[in-house]
């Protein structure tokens, strides 16, 4: 039986730079926003039930860019921020790491035409249990609907990576994701499903949106990685009852003896998600292009952010993470100018922290401030505005 090594966090531990991927984790989380699509397809519908079921869908596209991404992002500089902005999406991001002990990120989007808000912060707990290191991913995900009065919220699933020492490495998410509309008390389910014991329920996510009586409206279903479709209750049930007569009852063969000193076998994946008839389809996920491979499994939303494109600085906030330079370094295949920058602003970091802690002085965000989340009262750090005024003269030097 697997138990955790150490009940230390994998956060505060430094990682050799081959484990990262040319990205901050605030980058990262950016990978939210890849289908904002949804958000915006269900700003023009009128009925809610029909507005959930792309909210459920944007929630579960909005971790499909993990999908294989077994490299560990940059853990944010304290101070950090990454903005992006997609006049062709309609909306601009803006994220700022808040604190460094514990590691949290907070982001804010908002639609350039005023449609929706979308927003978060995010306190990624690891462990590590031998052969894998779970993450989860504590905060809350917040979205507003302006035009309906509305406000959604969720927290994302687990995340596991196998086999961190041995074998290939290959990764899971699992758990219950429930989205709330705090308006109408409508209520989506989803269950993001473990592998299992022979691999079958891989990927796959099942739920429900129920109204505000718990009478279940509709089922969704699909995989995280690749497509969901929604489909009327009395449909679904009556064809896994069919599935099962028909002989569900074929016996799946285990490639048995996972031995305690042996990898995790990835299970094989079945390819596709059997569409029931009758299924409206809500997401399909974008090819990633031909190079994903050799590029650290990026989708192609992701090989965009980091680019510095020509004007950008002196724009953008010196705190922003595409002028981090070991990540820059790694990006350019320079490994060894990588380790070096990584390890001087580590260092320069930690120099910082010492010379407040002496003046007893305490950090201060710059775009975000603690405070109760309006919906839900849980613990969250919420936008105060003002960074695209792009006045940075008071913001520290990190790099």
């Amino acid at each position: 039986m697997n138990t955790p090594l150490a009940v230390q966090e994998l956060s505060k531990i430094t990682m050799p730079i081959v484990f990262n991927e040319p990205l901050s984790f605030l980058q990262r989380i950016t990978e939210y926003m890849e289908h904002t699509y949804l958000i915006h397809q269900a700003c023009t519908l009128s009925d809610s039930i029909e507005r959930m079921q792309l909210v459920a869908a944007f929630a579960v596209s909005a971790v499909a860019s993990q999908w294989d991404r077994t490299g560990k992002p940059f853990n944010p500089l304290l101070g950090e921020t990454y903005e992006l902005i997609r006049e062709d999406e309609g909306y601009r991001l803006i994220s700022e790491q808040v604190s460094h002990h514990p590691p949290i990120s907070a982001f804010y989007a908002e639609s350039l035409c005023q449609d929706f808000k979308f927003h978060g912060s995010i306190y990624p707990k690891l462990k590590f249990w031998g052969k894998s290191v779970e993450a989860e991913p504590k905060g809350t995900m917040t979205l507003e609907l302006s035009k309906h009065r509305e406000a959604y919220t969720w927290t994302n699933p687990m995340c596991c990576v196998h086999n961190v020492i041995l074998g290939k490495l290959w990764i899971e998410q699992y758990g219950t994701v429930e989205i709330v509309n705090h308006s109408t008390q409508e209520k989506c389910v989803l269950n993001f499903k473990p592998c299992g014991m022979f691999g079958k329920e891989l990927h796959r996510v099942e739920g429900h949106i129920q109204d505000k009586s718990k009478k279940k409206r509709c089922v969704i279903y699909g995989k995280w990685t690749e497509c969901l479709y929604t489909i009327e209750p009395k449909v679904y049930d009556a064809n896994k009852r069919a599935e099962k007569k028909s002989g569900d009852s074929k016996k799946h063969k285990q490639n048995a003896g996972r031995g305690t000193d042996d990898a995790d076998e990835m299970p094989d994946v079945e390819d596709t998600v059997t569409m029931i008839p009758g299924s409206t389809l809500l997401w399909r996920i974008a090819p990633r292009p031909t190079h994903s491979a050799q590029m650290y499994n990026f989708t192609s939303f992701a090989m965009t952010l980091n680019e510095l494109e020509p004007g950008m600085e002196g724009v953008i906030a010196p705190t922003d993470c595409r002028l981090r330079p070991d990540i820059r370094a790694m990006e350019n295949g320079d490994i060894d100018t990588a380790c070096q920058e990584k390890e001087r602003l580590e260092e320069k970091q930690r120099a910082a922290r010492r010379e407040r802690a002496k003046d007893e002085e305490e950090w201060s965000t710059r775009w975000f401030q603690q405070g109760p989340n309006s919906y839900t009262r849980t613990a969250d750090w919420i936008y105060t505005g003002g960074y695209f005024d792009r006045k940075y003269s008071h913001l520290p030097d990190i790099y």
